[in-house]
């Protein structure tokens, strides 16, 4: 077995102690992903999912994947009623390649400001 730890340097990265992504042979975890901090202020959950899938792109990207490599996502929400918003993100980034998907609303997450979280599986074609 094959593991490549890839960190994003978020601030949570060491106080919980896990890394942004994990390749294990051609799987790659990427851990639930909010929008980058300096994007948390004013911003839609549309510009938070979109904020979102660009840091996990990077992380598959350095894993040696991409967006086509995925094959599930789960997506958490803090307001059901911005599904379409964070659909939107979602459709737009995987557009016809799209993954197995789940969407859950929860109470909050890590940061009140945040109001989606993404986490993603993908499968590198070897």
């Amino acid at each position: 077995m094959t593991r490549q730890n890839i960190s994003s340097g978020s601030p949570f990265e060491p106080i919980f102690g896990y890394c942004r992504a994990v390749r294990v042979d051609n799987t790659v975890h990427v851990a639930g992903t909010c929008a980058a901090q300096d994007r948390l202020d004013g911003t839609s959950t549309f510009e938070q999912a979109t904020s979102a899938i660009e840091i996990i792109t990077a992380a598959l990207a350095e894993a040696g994947a991409g967006l086509d490599s995925v094959v599930r996502t789960i997506t958490y929400v803090t307001d059901i009623s911005e599904m379409e918003e964070v659909a939107q993100a979602h459709a737009a980034a995987f557009g016809a390649n799209p993954p197995a998907s789940t969407l859950v609303e929860v109470s909050r997450l890590i940061d009140p400001r945040m109001t989606v979280e993404i986490e993603v599986y993908a499968i590198i074609d070897q």
